[in-house]
């Protein structure tokens, strides 16, 4: 594995954000596959020094030996600044952020290679989330997106509408941690950022998705009526242009806000139409990056959540049984729907 795929790794960027070098040290060696000896030669220290900053037993104190680091493993650009930047847990955006945005669009060029490995390491951090911890993942994706932002000024045309969009699944991912972190005004800040630079860069898919996560979060905090008024926004925002992906979640949506209006034929109207288009979405390229999960078995699990939401026991245990098999290698997943199930079950 390169230097450059070894910070794909979620939780080695992640360690990297938060100074904890024993833990940096133990996921490099891991990945690379190399010893302390190793290490220690690639940044320019000992061995002995190496073993007791992985034990714990000494700390990194010196800008020249983290600046040796930095050079000695490569540590990718967008990260270079993490810790010096003080972004830590800041959860709204700020400022300048949201100025860099403004100048989108102006005439230039830009390479676009770091725009896409940024990408890349986006789509693994949303793998790694449960695992790694969005808390851990903030500083990080703060960083990416500011790298992000500020290449946005120098870029034009369909360069400035991928970056747009980039920047939008940036936004998007920071508005669902601050979320569970209970911290839903910076959540919502960052949602309606994301709607509109996915609008701003022509990106119908994300600018829908966004709305249907506003939606979630409506049904959330108990107010189903304004979470079905902006589920289905989400689906008609852009008649003819949404891909079945994209669509179906904000049916979905708009089903399970329908169940908690106690309008249970809508809702199961809708599940249905939900589970159909999910359907004809099973190939992933057909999918847009943040619905990698949306396959037949988690349109099953929707479709069940439904009938769970409509009281229909014995329709919802059916579809849970059916599809729990899949997610042996989701645990938390695993364990949501398995309680649903025995809940179902119990009430069938």
């Amino acid at each position: 594995m390169s230097g450059r795929e070894l910070w794909a790794d979620g939780r080695l960027r992640a360690a990297w954000a938060a100074r904890d070098w024993p833990t940096l040290i133990r996921r490099y060696r891991a990945l690379a596959g190399i010893s302390q000896q190793r290490f220690g030669e690639l940044v320019g220290v000992d061995q002995g020094y190496v073993s007791r900053l992985e034990r714990g037993r000494a700390r990194v104190t010196s800008e020249d030996v983290v600046a040796r680091f930095k050079e000695g493993l490569h540590v990718p650009i967008e990260l270079g600044g993490v810790a010096e930047r003080g972004i830590g847990h800041r959860w709204a955006p700020p400022t300048e952020l949201r100025e860099r945005m403004a100048r989108a669009h102006a005439t230039g060029h830009v390479d676009l290679r770091t725009a896409e490995w940024i990408g890349r390491v986006l789509a693994e951090h949303r793998r790694a989330e449960d695992e790694v911890g969005g808390r851990d993942l903030w500083p990080v994706v703060r960083s990416q997106l500011d790298s992000v932002t500020e290449l946005i000024p120098r870029a034009a045309g369909e360069a400035a509408d991928r970056l747009m969009l980039l920047a939008a699944e940036h936004a998007h991912w920071m508005s669902w941690v601050a979320w569970k972190e209970q911290e839903p005004g910076a959540a919502l800040t960052w949602i309606d950022l994301a709607h509109g630079w996915a609008v701003d860069g022509g990106h119908s898919d994300m600018a829908s998705w966004a709305q249907r996560v506003r939606a979630h979060y409506s049904l959330d905090r108990g107010d189903p009526v304004r979470a079905l008024r902006t589920a289905e926004a989400a689906r008609y925002a852009a008649p003819g242009r949404l891909s079945p992906a994209a669509e179906s979640v904000a049916v979905y949506q708009a089903a399970m806000a329908a169940a908690a209006c106690a309008e249970r034929d809508r809702a199961r109207r809708l599940s249905d139409e939900a589970q159909e288009l999910a359907l004809r979405a099973q190939d992933a390229a057909d999918r847009p990056g943040w619905l990698y999960w949306l396959d037949g078995t988690r349109a099953r699990l929707q479709h069940a959540d439904v009938a769970y939401a409509c009281r229909a026991w014995s329709d919802a245990a059916a579809g849970f049984r059916e599809a729990l098999p899949a997610l042996a290698g989701y645990p938390r997943d695993f364990a949501y729907y398995k309680g649903r199930l025995d809940d179902a079950q119990r009430r069938t």
